[in-house]
């Protein structure tokens, strides 16, 4: 790939100027993806100026007027501390026109949404766990249709914000407490869904038109106690320590039986296909009786080096830098 002029996107939870170089915010763990990143394309030889957004989108019109880079490396998860305006960063990239990297708005807009990206499945044939949603301010009451136990998640969050043991559910008082709190403490709507009892793999997707289903990984809750419900909660994914003392590990799945692989590969890009998912995504499901459910699909999944995405890449033979280099191959593609 030629030089070029990259402008590394990101969101930051504090206001910075514009030539702000993040060095020592890029020591800490948590900034692990944006450092990842930099250095990767910088080793490539590319040009790379980094802008992190708070609150001032003006920033960025201003860093695109006066330096206009050849394609822009989006990360932005957030903006003003809300995971739900992700995508209306993309809507300005797109009125920008200048290439850039990962999910279209649409595509965010779907995936942010629990129930929507259910819904578009369901109606492309493909298995979710049956749910309802609840709005704040709404009665809560079980659904006859909702057979416990359920799960109880906020509607629009990313990353198992939210997710908790306490989570799952088996009667119409701890759903009506738990959905309650969603409201109240989190202030957020809340969905419900049949809580499927299976494995869970992480499958990442490569591409545009042509896609690439990268080899599967499984969340093994090792130690976890056998009467607890095995769920992906946030301190199952992000706290170390919690994942230390019940043995929890994400590992590559390894060699599965009845052709199941093949199902799963499958089932996947028809749900890619199905959202019009673009560059790189990454798909949460459950298997169970041979049976595959897609849990969550997730555009624009973490590129930390040791995170899915990149672990998948990697054992298919693609280097963290390759890995990068396509998914900018991908934003130039989307633009002709």
């Amino acid at each position: 790939m030629r030089k070029l002029k990259i402008l590394l996107l990101f969101d930051s939870p504090y206001a910075k100027p514009r030539g702000y170089d993040f060095k020592e915010e890029f020591k800490d763990i948590d900034w692990a993806t944006e450092g990842d990143v930099l250095q990767a394309l910088r080793k490539r030889g590319h040009e790379v100026n980094i802008l992190g957004l708070y609150k001032d989108i003006n920033l960025l019109l201003e860093e695109v007027r006066e330096n206009k880079p050849d394609v822009i490396f989006n990360l932005v998860e957030v903006f003003d501390q809300k995971s739900s305006l992700d995508k209306n960063v993309v809507y300005l990239l797109e009125l920008l026109g200048v290439p850039f990297t990962g999910a279209d708005p649409a595509s965010l807009l779907v995936c942010n949404n629990k129930a929507l990206s259910k819904k578009i499945l369901s109606f492309h044939r493909i298995k979710v766990p049956h749910f309802y949603t609840f709005y704040k301010k709404h009665k809560i009451w079980l659904p006859k249709k909702l057979n416990p136990p359920l799960i109880v998640k906020p509607l629009c969050e990313e990353a198992s914000r939210g997710i908790a043991q306490a989570s799952i559910v088996d009667s119409e008082e701890t759903l009506v407490e738990r959905v309650k709190f969603i409201h109240q403490s989190l202030d957020m709507d809340a969905i419900a869904e049949e809580y499927i009892d299976g494995r869970e793999f992480y499958v990442s997707i490569l591409g545009n038109k042509r896609i690439k289903v990268l080899p599967l990984r499984e969340m093994k809750f090792g130690q976890f106690p056998e009467d607890e419900p095995r769920i992906a909660t946030y301190k199952a994914k992000w706290d170390y320590n919690y994942r230390q003392k019940w043995g929890i590990k994400n590992v590559f799945a390894g060699r599965l039986a009845n052709g199941l692989e093949a199902k799963i590969s499958y089932i996947c890009k028809r749900a890619y296909r199905a959202i019009d998912m673009k560059c790189y995504a990454r798909f949460d499901i459950r298997v169970t009786g041979g049976e595959v459910y897609i849990i969550e699909a997730n555009a624009n999944p973490s590129l930390f080096m040791y995170d899915e995405v990149a672990q998948s890449a990697d054992k298919a033979g693609i280097s963290y830098d390759k890995l990068l280099e396509m998914i900018i191959s991908f934003a130039f593609q989307r633009q002709k």
